[in-house]
């Protein structure tokens, strides 16, 4: 089913059965460095038998060990644009536009030659961006969707009824007949939601699913402890969490979010890899002095970041092909670090959290999680 077109009546009819029959213990596999690839993984979308594919918690779907997050920031310093370009909204500019949409397409041709198999959207203009370029090839990629302008984030939306009309109105405008995860966006400090809130929340992703309008559900948000506590309430809702993990973060040794996530099997996309660029030292130029150091930095981060299992994939924001070489490479590259890299990583960690801006000081509290 993975490996082709799926419609909303056969998802209807065969999602629930196939999902009931999945595996509920944790497990973690790739083709990278196996002699004997899983019959159920090389059925996955744009497989490659040079990537590693980690499996979504029980969505069971296999996904590529770094997936393309939606967001393209520093993307005008690629393309040379003339205008800053917002990284969730796209260009203002028609001058930069056709440049902008180029980029997109050739980035996730890219990607799909390389394997990189699942695409995540989390700005208002992504969707339609992204269902643009992969028109007439849908089943290239697994779609995560989020709209934060039709979610939790905008009080108005939050009952169960008004959620799910407006994830049909915005799979309508993509042309779109179904998404393989909703993962509805809430607020980045989501314990400041009701319980109210909560339930339209679960009521609405239950409803989505029954409809087949996806054909798995889960949530992002900054706040792990009430991300924590939604995973353990509604197991049959959070198939999946999108959050923050960074190359500096680690896990607590005790009532760490990832006991609950082993526990109930849920996939985790990692948001925030490289701390909104504060990793690096350059601004993203292909011309930069600072170009292979930064790749180099990328690569250790990956890494690091793979070396924890129950992160099923970090999604950077990939803007040129050769970001996506580069994480290729780190995926094939030596998996655990070295003493001399270890000590490395946790200096430039701490550089990285020094460069952090007033906006992203939050994101320190992904340090410990």
């Amino acid at each position: 089913m993975d490996g082709k077109h799926v419609s909303r009546r056969e998802f209807v009819r065969t999602g629930v059965a196939a999902t009931a029959a999945a595996s509920i213990g944790f497990s973690v596999s790739s083709t990278f460095g196996m002699t004997k690839i899983q019959p159920e993984v090389k059925k996955t979308r744009s497989f490659n038998p040079n990537m590693e594919y980690r499996r979504l918690g029980k969505t069971r779907l296999w996904l590529s060990a770094v997936c393309l997050g939606g967001h393209w920031k520093r993307i005008d310093k690629v393309i040379g644009a003339k205008a800053k370009i917002n990284p969730y909204e796209g260009p203002t500019s028609k001058d930069d536009l056709s440049a902008f949409q180029e980029n997109r397409r050739e980035v996730v041709d890219h990607c799909i030659e390389a394997g990189i198999n699942c695409i995540d959207f989390a700005g208002n203009a992504e969707p339609e961006t992204y269902s643009r370029v992969l028109r007439g090839r849908r089943d290239s990629m697994y779609l995560c969707y989020s709209h934060p302008a039709s979610e939790l984030r905008v009080e108005q939306n939050r009952n169960a009824k008004r959620l799910v009309e407006l994830f049909e109105a915005g799979l309508k405008r993509c042309n779109l007949e179904y998404v393989d995860v909703w993962r509805l966006m809430a607020l980045e400090r989501g314990g400041r939601h009701s319980q109210a809130d909560v339930d339209a929340m679960i009521e609405a992703l239950a409803t989505a699913k029954k409809k087949g309008l996806c054909r798995h559900t889960g949530f992002s948000t900054h706040d792990r402890r009430w991300a924590k506590k939604l995973i353990e309430k509604y197991p049959n809702e959070i198939e999946m969490l999108c959050t923050p993990y960074t190359a500096d973060s680690r896990e607590l040794p005790e009532d760490s979010i990832f006991d609950s996530i082993r526990k109930y099997d849920v996939g985790v996309l990692g948001i925030k890899p490289f701390a909104s660029n504060a990793l690096f030292l350059g601004d993203g130029s292909p011309n930069s002095p600072h170009v292979e150091e930064d790749d180099r930095r990328a690569r250790m981060a990956i890494r690091y970041i793979l070396n924890n299992p129950a992160i099923t994939a970090p999604i950077p924001g990939l803007i040129s092909t050769r970001q996506i070489d580069n994480v290729v490479r780190a995926i094939r590259e030596r998996r655990r670090l070295d003493a001399r890299e270890h000590a490395e990583l946790q200096r430039i960690g701490s550089e990285m959290w020094a460069r952090l801006p007033a906006d992203y000081q939050w994101l320190k509290e992904w340090k410990y999680v």
